[in-house]
């Protein structure tokens, strides 16, 4: 819960440099398999797509301004980006210019804050480019 509220912070302040995208993948603690004791919700094992959509509506609660897309369920998205449990990817022009480790122990809010602030002044200081004629 603590990563989503940093991960919401990051996406507030960097709005208008950046578009978000969480990609909900398959539930990492089920209520019905592997459960965390300190989960937000009690989230069972998805048997069809509707259950994920569901999920979904979830995660879209604790990320407001967020766009949330699901996975599908042959788990797609998670496998081609090594998703599991949670990851953190900056995409620029289609392409990876930023990978963070996999989650929970690999993920890094504050890696992803640095990259964003160092492009907010790379883009600042391209702006403020003056040419002499």
């Amino acid at each position: 819960m603590a990563r989503l509220k940093a991960f919401q912070g990051v996406v507030q302040q960097n709005a208008d440099i950046a578009d978000s995208v969480v990609v909900y993948i398959e539930e990492a603690h089920p209520s019905d398999g592997w459960m965390s004791t300190d989960a937000p919700y009690q989230i069972p094992k998805h048997r069809c797509l509707e259950d994920r959509l569901n999920a979904a509506q979830l995660m879209h609660l604790e990320v407001p301004g967020c766009l949330v897309v699901v996975d599908s369920m042959e788990n797609s998205s998670n496998a081609a980006y090594g998703a599991y449990f949670d990851r953190l990817y900056i995409l620029q022009e289609g392409k990876i210019v930023y990978q963070g480790g996999r989650g929970p122990e690999g993920y890094r809010i504050s890696e992803l804050r640095d990259w964003l602030d160092q492009y907010r002044e790379k883009m600042e200081k391209s702006n403020n480019l003056v040419i002499h004629v």
